[in-house]
């Protein structure tokens, strides 16, 4: 799952100019989809003798009842905790005995099972994604065992660290209706309250064929892949019923909505902005990321250079653009620096965006952003495991793997005018929910 690290962001450092000759190669991309739903999407690269396989399931947080969250997470953990055939924590031994790497994540709206091994292996890792699809062990043993582990990295990923509440609090402050108001981790309320027959209800609802995409790159031949899935998966009954969907629409914020909680282990104030953005593959979505890159992408980002270099008023700035299968979210803010008003960082953040909506970007920073997302488009696809990532999110996520091949272009054509659109459009006080966050007694200004 995507997680800011309010203290850490990554830097990132632009690269040189890239064109179309550094395009990826276009991948082959090739489709079936057995009689139970279960989709395939398959790309052979015979360059290395590696194969990356991954098991979509299009369910997230957003899917998850209220009262009723962290159940898609919760299954990332039980999904490994053996089936008819498999033990507890065998599915990982298996694959490492095999000289592979195994995990798994959850996100707002799917979660995704992986598997790299060598070629030789793939017809034993089709059946144990297999043997679990059909037969996981959901005992009340597994289930409780599991809910700990989950609470415990809740503890220490969101409620220990001093800001590690702020994801959550700004995904429940920005949406009303929507079901990202809550994230993937779930509430340590509802995981406490969860029952065993909510569980399966759970599992039985979403974790069935036609809710599934196998997605598989590497050196493997597709008729043979389709062969083995056939086999070891196409007995698998699909749902009875039609896998239920996402309706709740989020309606328009037409007001600046101000919020302020208090932080107890944190040491110092800080202000967070949000601002909703439209759907991932939205055609604003691609110049919208350009402007994300430009204001929070490192030292060199503008907020970090005005807030943290020039005026000093904070001692960290940070952002990031969460770009999802609904409504989608943009967040900034700054860590004030000692005895620093809180409303004088937020001032300075919001002359910081205001410059966007003004003026066009300059060239430079255009070509920096844009370099960035280039380069992460053609570094990222160097792995098997990072071309099925995007393959899996272009088939799951947009409907269709074919993209993989044409995406890179929408950031190509990303215009200084295109940045400033947008900006004027979406980062407005009248879409902005702003957090104020009070430090606790050891903390920053009051």
């Amino acid at each position: 799952m995507q997680n800011l690290t309010v203290l850490g962001m990554a830097t990132f450092v632009a690269g040189p100019r890239l064109s179309a000759v550094d395009t990826p190669p276009a991948m082959k991309i090739q489709r079936h989809e057995l009689a139970n739903g279960l989709k395939i999407v398959v790309a052979e690269d015979h360059s290395r003798p590696v194969v990356n396989l991954q098991v979509w399931y299009h369910v997230g947080a957003k899917d998850e009842r209220p009262g009723r969250t962290g159940f898609a997470h919760l299954f990332e953990h039980m999904m490994f905790r053996g089936s008819k055939n498999v033990g507890p924590e065998e599915h990982m031994r298996y694959v490492r005995e095999a000289g592979g790497e195994v995990n798994a994540y959850t996100g707002f709206d799917a979660t995704v099972y992986w598997e790299t091994f060598p070629p030789n292996f793939l017809e034993r890792m089709i059946w144990l994604e297999a043997d679990r699809m059909a037969s996981l062990e959901i005992s009340d043993e597994n289930f409780k065992k599991e809910r700990e582990v989950v609470k415990e990295e809740r503890r220490n990923r969101y409620e220990n660290p001093p800001y590690g509440a702020v994801m959550e609090d700004v995904f429940a402050a920005a949406y009303k209706k929507y079901p990202y108001k809550h994230i993937p981790i779930g509430s340590m309320e509802d995981l406490n309250h969860a029952t065993l027959a909510d569980v399966r209800d759970f599992h039985d609802t979403y974790y069935v064929p036609n809710n599934a995409t196998v997605v598989i790159v590497g050196d493997m031949k597709f008729k043979d892949a389709v062969a083995m899935l056939e086999r070891y998966t196409g007995k698998i009954k699909r749902s009875a019923k039609p896998v239920p969907r996402v309706t709740a629409t989020e309606p328009p914020q037409t007001a600046l909505q101000e919020m302020t909680k208090t932080y107890p282990k944190a040491p110092l104030d800080a202000v967070v902005s949000a601002y909703h953005l439209p759907p991932m593959g939205h055609p604003d979505s691609y110049p919208l990321e350009v402007a994300s890159a430009i204001l929070s992408n490192g030292q060199s980002s503008r907020l970090y250079r005005q807030m943290v270099y020039k005026e000093q008023i904070a001692m960290s700035a940070f952002g990031q653009a969460f770009s999802l299968e609904g409504p989608s979210l943009f967040f900034g803010g700054a860590i004030a620096n000692q005895g620093k008003s809180i409303k004088e960082v937020s001032a300075s953040f919001q002359m910081v965006v205001e410059a966007m909506r003004k003026q066009p970007v300059t060239d430079e920073e255009l070509d920096k952003a844009k370099n960035q997302i280039l380069s992460q488009f053609i570094t990222g696809r160097e792995s098997m495991q990072s071309k099925a990532d995007f393959l899996g999110q272009m088939a799951v996520m947009r409907n269709n793997p074919d993209l993989f091949n044409t995406e890179i272009e929408n950031y190509r054509k990303v215009t200084a005018a295109d940045v400033q659109r947008v900006c004027q459009k979406y980062l407005i006080p009248g879409n902005e929910t702003r957090l104020f966050l009070k430090a606790g007694t050891q903390g920053g200004a009051q």
